[in-house]
């Protein structure tokens, strides 16, 4: 059906009159008794009727005229629902305990009318592929593990390196240690049974050992954080590496240790990936809040792995 002509219908019903009609909608007489001779031989009914006063409603056209205006006002819904900043922004996050989620929750604070969706999707290419097509706003992930292109039409910029601390139980050796080196964990059991085969923190955590003569363990079922602290807690071999502003919060009497890592400490590489021709302005708006955001720089010399910032587009982030 043909809105432009059901849009003329509704407005002769309510001018009543089909010069008046024109007037309202910048269109000739001619073509608005076109558009109406058009939705009549459509419909199979005859809505409207010219008298000495100028235009009325048959049967058929006062049965119709509520249906009519409520398929003009569908069609204002669906338009404004893709109208730019009307809809939540979307953002994939890599977990909602990373610091990128809780800068996400800071921006929304600051900025409680603007909407936000967050979502996780499972792995880089995934999320890649989302914003190539449209279906998310924006991504925070690791760029560029190896294998990995960056499509064309997707910028990014670094937005945070988030420096790594050793996770421990109280019986750990390094329990009570002021801090630890990347090199002095050699021959200890790093457990991450979160570390799935292609994902990008994998292949973070990869460099890292292959760096710095790490073992890192995924063996076992990763049933979540509450049951990675349960483990660790009452371990004196088993520890894990954390980002420093992961939210954590475990039982009282647990006395975990989270100790920095330095000489050097491992950040990892947060970006915000986005496509060049997005025109929701709340992109704007959180990439601008990203960049408002100051970060300590860690003391000393830090590590990303070699491949981390290094895209075909020219972008750069700080080592």
């Amino acid at each position: 059906m043909d809105l432009n002509a059901v849009r003329t219908f509704v407005a002769v019903a309510d001018a009543g009159q089909f010069q008046k009609a024109a007037v309202d909608l910048a269109l000739t007489q001619q073509a608005v008794s076109k558009r109406v001779a058009t939705l009549e031989r459509e419909m199979g009914v005859r809505l409207l009727t010219r008298t000495p006063r100028g235009a009325g409603l048959t049967i058929d056209g006062q049965a119709f005229l509520s249906h009519a205006r409520a398929l003009l006002q569908a069609e204002e819904r669906a338009r404004a629902s893709v109208r730019p900043g009307s809809r939540a922004l979307r953002i994939d996050v890599v977990g909602r305990r990373v610091a990128l989620a809780g800068h996400l929750r800071d921006f929304h604070r600051a900025h409680p009318e603007i909407a936000l969706d967050i979502v996780t999707l499972p792995g880089a290419e995934e999320a890649l592929a989302a914003v190539r097509d449209g279906a998310i706003d924006a991504t925070f992930r690791a760029v560029v593990m190896p294998g990995q292109r960056i499509p064309d039409g997707i910028e990014f910029t670094p937005v945070h390196d988030e420096p790594i601390h050793l996770f421990t139980g109280p019986a750990h050796p390094f329990a009570r240690a002021a801090s630890v080196s990347p090199a002095q964990l050699a021959g200890h059991r790093i457990w991450m049974p979160g570390n799935v085969p292609g994902a990008e923190w994998t292949a973070y955590y990869d460099a890292l050992a292959a760096d710095f003569g790490l073992t890192i363990e995924a063996t076992g079922p990763n049933f979540g954080v509450e049951a990675l602290i349960d483990t660790i807690a009452a371990s004196s071999t088993l520890a894990t590496f954390l980002g420093t502003q992961t939210p954590l919060v475990w039982p009282a009497g647990y006395d975990m240790r989270l100790i920095p890592l330095r000489g050097p400490t491992p950040v990892y590489p947060h970006s915000i990936l986005w496509r060049a021709d997005n025109p929701h302005p709340a992109l704007t708006a959180v990439r601008e809040h990203l960049a408002s955001v100051h970060h300590e720089p860690p003391d000393g010399e830090v590590w990303a792995p070699q491949w981390a910032y290094r895209a075909t587009n020219g972008s750069s982030g700080p080592r």
